[in-house]
Formats: structure tokens, C-alpha cells, sequence
């Protein structure tokens, strides 16, 4: 009696992951990435609301303190201008000493007013150094979301890849195709799960190559016992087709 040559395994199917084959189901995996968005949302939204007031307290209170200083550099002005005009009046008759007042009171003005020109600078720096602060802080918290969004879509190829392969495979064993080559890539989830469909295939295998070994040894019973060509080739067709399905 002979068997048909059992074919040479096919090799196995190389798999390369592209940007392409990242949604492989797209509405599962974008309502748990929008999900995990929404997170990301509410938190950064949370943590800018809190930077944002504090910065704004800080400023306020540079503010307050640059506007202070000011008011005391207006008054010290004045009163200097006040102090420099009586003393140019009690030294009128000596114009040396008077002189002498005036140029200090020229140095003095001059040094007020550059202290003045530094504090307003300070305010304004400070202004910008705010807006800055929030310009920053946003495209950061929305670069940050869109990361995380992008690691969503990543992170749930992991476990739908693996989904997507084990469909696939269930339906090859479904059509009877018990030889595959396809496993879960380094890194995904789910190799648990693909183990154990493994080992039910390698039984099921084993159980039908055990049947296919029963059906040979029925043959050659009833070749022995005088059983009819159509009857023989009846329970040949049955072996054959477990018999492919081993090969596939």
C-alpha cells in the first residue's frame, strides 16, 4: 500500500511592521487611544491651569514690586530737584557752590533716571518672559498629547496584532489547514494565548494523523475482506482529505 509523498513545507512568511499595517483595527484601537487622550487632556489641562496661575501670581508680584520701585525713584527725583533748587537759591551769591550742587544734582537725576529706565525694561522683560512661559507650557502640554496619542496607536498594535494574526490562523485551521508558520513578534502580547492554540493544533494534528492511520489500516481490512472498490474507495477519499490537511 502506499501514501502520497507528504509535500516540503512552504518557508515561513517573513513579517516587517510598517506604518501602514498599524491600525489593523482601526475603531478599536482609536477609541482606546482617544480614550487615553482625554486623560492626557484633563491632566495637562489641570497642570496648565495651576503653572498658569502661579506664573501669573509671580509676575503680578514682580509687577508690584517694579511698580514700587519706581513710584520711590519719582519721589527721590522730586525731591531732589526740590532740595537742588533751594540750595541754588541759599547759594546764589556764591555761583562756584551753586554750580557745584547743580552738577551733582545733573549725576543724581541721571543715575535715578537710568535706575527708572531699568526697572521699566525689568517690567517689560518680565511680560515677555510670562508670554513666553505660556506659549511654551501649551505647545508643550499639545506636543505631549499628540506623543501620547501616537504611543496609544503603538501600544494597542501590540495586543491587535496579535488579534489579527490569531483571526486569521483560526480561520486557516477552520479550512483545514492544520501547518502554519505565523507567531506573535518579539514584544507583542498575547504569546501566552498564541502557546496554547499551538499546542491544541499539534493534538488536533496528532489526533487526525492518528485517524488517518486507522483509515489506512481499515483499508487493507477490507481489501482483505473482499469489501467493494466503491466501499475502499470511499474511505480513501476521507483519508486523502485528512491526509492534505496535513500537508497544507
Amino acid at each position: 500500500m502506499t501514501t502520497s509523498a507528504e509535500p516540503r513545507p512552504a518557508a515561513p512568511v517573513k513579517y516587517k511592521r510598517n506604518l501602514r499595517n498599524y491600525l489593523l483595527d482601526a475603531k478599536f484601537q482609536l477609541k482606546w487611544t482617544l480614550r487615553i487622550i482625554y486623560v492626557a487632556l484633563a491632566i495637562s489641562a489641570l497642570m496648565g491651569v495651576f503653572l498658569l496661575r502661579t506664573s501669573a501670581k509671580v509676575t503680578e508680584q514682580s509687577q508690584q514690586v517694579i511698580a514700587q520701585g519706581e513710584k520711590q525713584i519719582d519721589e527721590s527725583v522730586t525731591t531732589s530737584k526740590i532740595v537742588a533748587m533751594q540750595m541754588m537759591e541759599k547759594y546764589a551769591d556764591e555761583p562756584a557752590l551753586a554750580k557745584s550742587f547743580k552738577e551733582e544734582d545733573d549725576k543724581r537725576q541721571a543715575l535715578l533716571t537710568k535706575q527708572r529706565d531699568e526697572l521699566k525694561a525689568q517690567a517689560v522683560r518680565t511680560q515677555d518672559q510670562q508670554t513666553m512661559m505660556k506659549i511654551t507650557l501649551v505647545g508643550g502640554l499639545l506636543l505631549l498629547v499628540f506623543f501620547i496619542g501616537i504611543l496609544g496607536i503603538f501600544f494597542t498594535h501590540k495586543v491587535v496584532g496579535p488579534i489579527h494574526m490569531m483571526k486569521n490562523l483560526l480561520r486557516q485551521v477552520g479550512d483545514g489547514k492544520l501547518n502554519f508558520y505565523r507567531k506573535p513578534r518579539k514584544g507583542d502580547e498575547l504569546q501566552d494565548f498564541f502557546q496554547v492554540f499551538a499546542e491544541m493544533v499539534e493534538k488536533l494534528k496528532d489526533r487526525q494523523a492518528g485517524e488517518v492511520a486507522t483509515l489506512e489500516s481499515a483499508m487493507a481490512e477490507a481489501k482483505a475482506t473482499g469489501a467493494s472498490d466503491a466501499a475502499i474507495a470511499k474511505i480513501a477519499s476521507v483519508r486523502d482529505e485528512m491526509q492534505s490537511a496535513l500537508a497544507k
